[in-house]
């Protein structure tokens, strides 16, 4: 027999109960589960008093209270955990019914429990949510994936309750991705493409704070005038907010109080590592990561600041030349650096839809993020416009709008790079995007003697520009006999 409730919710955490909150807030009556009981009471009385929620002490008690097709998803911690509330649903659950998991999971978990799910008779959904406490609670981007049958069931809340955006705000961030693992797997690129775009943004606050040594006060200012431009983007708009924060337990802002030590959860980890997989560069969440790594050995950097030597000293005002010409060069830096980020990105995406069969829409993919998500931006208008004039566009530098920002901003960027580097400022993501883009707009790269090398020492064969067929050559026998 069903029940009244639209939507089922497992996990009440802070993102668990936000969520529940927006679902209840289109109209749905929502049954909600813990695994801590006491939880589920202290919401029901609490933030969730005078609504329509139903608070559930078992997962039987949930199920029972959901109306066919039910929906139940998951918001725990992405592991064990998930299967095993999997193998406790299954049996409570009828065909045609819904099972979502909504954690950070990886692509090939949700892979793997799509398949195991379908054959008890029952539809999944692995749907990315990115956009954190505030856009669970006001409008997220979600990322469906899963059983495509699952879809037309979910798409009357999932789009209700997604961030909207558009000049009417009528579109919703949230579409279908593509089966099984899909919208886990753009979740995950979402992810990476936010360690590059955070990374991106300190090291431009580094050259603005030690290049051109602006205050904290200035740099409000400066983020502010950025996020009015091409800029414009949720992780600048909150850069800019941390600026102005004063410390509440001493003097000065309280951004500059905090240990230069930086977290991860891993997200960034598994897109740079599936990207070696595939065999693509995307060489700006890998040195994002690397960052934060390096950021973590703190005491070992403590220890070698006081014992290796710094660059010579420059006259940085020469260097720098004037300020407001240094703060735009550091602009399109960034604007360019991003550029090429995004890029490397969708040239992911790209490949893992081949290697993994999923017709992913790369512009409806843009979309998802343009509101809601925690890379939010303007800039995401573009990368659609640019998939939508060619869907089978091979690199977001190809697009003509974004040849021509590259082009407008290359001296300033190498520029950058040239004043970062006489100073011993570390910039490794300004660096490795121009690295990309350099090693992108070549039609010739040295790989020609790391093949002649490993031909020598290990017989690995290569290819000749000049004819068909694989070669070896016994280059031992064939070389310079070098001098005694």
């Amino acid at each position: 027999m069903s029940g009244e409730c639209d939507f089922g919710l497992i996990g009440l955490a802070v993102m668990g109960e936000n969520l529940a909150l927006n679902v209840e807030s289109r109209g749905n009556k929502v049954a909600v589960y813990n695994r801590t009981t006491d939880k589920v009471d202290a919401f029901v009385q609490g933030r969730a008093s005078g609504k329509q929620f139903v608070g559930c002490h078992s997962l039987e008690d949930l199920v029972s209270n959901l109306k066919a097709p039910r929906k139940v998803m998951m918001l725990v911690k992405a592991g064990p955990a998930v299967d095993n509330l999997i193998d406790q649903l299954i049996p409570l659950l009828s065909p045609g019914d819904v099972i979502i998991d909504g954690g950070n999971t990886h692509y090939a978990d949700t892979e793997r429990r799509t398949r195991y799910v379908e054959e008890k008779g029952l539809l999944y959904s692995g749907t990315g949510v990115s956009g954190g406490e505030e856009g669970a609670l006001k409008g997220p981007s979600l990322m469906p994936g899963g059983s495509e049958a699952s879809w037309p069931i979910l798409k009357p809340i999932f789009q209700s309750i997604a961030a909207k955006v558009g000049d009417a705000e009528d579109i919703p961030c949230c579409e279908w991705v593509g089966p099984r693992g899909a919208g886990h797997y753009v979740k995950m690129v979402h992810n990476g493409i936010e360690y590059g775009d955070m990374q991106l943004i300190c090291e431009a606050y580094l050259m603005l704070k030690e290049a051109v040594g602006l205050s904290n006060e200035e740099m409000y200012e400066v983020f502010d005038d950025w996020n009015r431009g091409e800029l414009q983007s949720y992780l600048i708009e909150i850069s800019r907010d941390i600026f102005s924060v004063k410390d509440s337990e001493g003097d000065g802002e309280l951004v500059d109080k905090i240990l230069d030590v930086a977290g991860a959860k891993g997200t960034g980890k598994w897109m740079s590592q599936l990207a070696l997989d595939l065999g693509v560069p995307s060489t700006l969440v890998t040195t994002a990561v690397y960052a934060r790594s390096l950021s973590a050995q703190k005491e070992a950097r403590v220890r070698a600041s006081g014992v290796l030597p710094t660059p010579a000293s420059v006259d940085v005002e020469a260097l720098i030349g004037d300020k407001t010409a240094m703060i735009e060069a550091v602009r399109q830096a960034l604007y360019a650096s991003k550029i090429c980020s995004y890029a490397q990105g969708f040239v992911q995406l790209q490949a893992a839809a081949e290697e993994h069969d999923w017709p992913l829409n790369f512009g409806d993919c843009a979309l998802l993020w343009r509101g809601g998500c925690i890379i939010r931006a303007q800039f995401l208008d573009r990368i659609k416009e640019a998939f939508d004039e060619d869907p089978g566009l091979e690199n977001l530098l190809l697009n003509p709008y974004f040849k021509a920002a590259i082009e407008a901003g290359q001296d300033a960027w190498r520029k950058v790079l040239t004043v970062a580097t006489a100073m011993g400022i570390p910039v490794p993501a300004f660096s490795t995007a121009l690295a990309y883009y350099d090693s992108y707009r070549r039609a010739f790269l040295p790989a020609n003697l790391l093949q002649a090398q490993r031909d020598y020492f290990g017989a690995h064969t290569y290819l000749r520009n000049d004819r068909e067929g694989t070669f070896h050559t016994e280059w031992l026998d064939l070389r310079k006999e070098p001098k005694d």
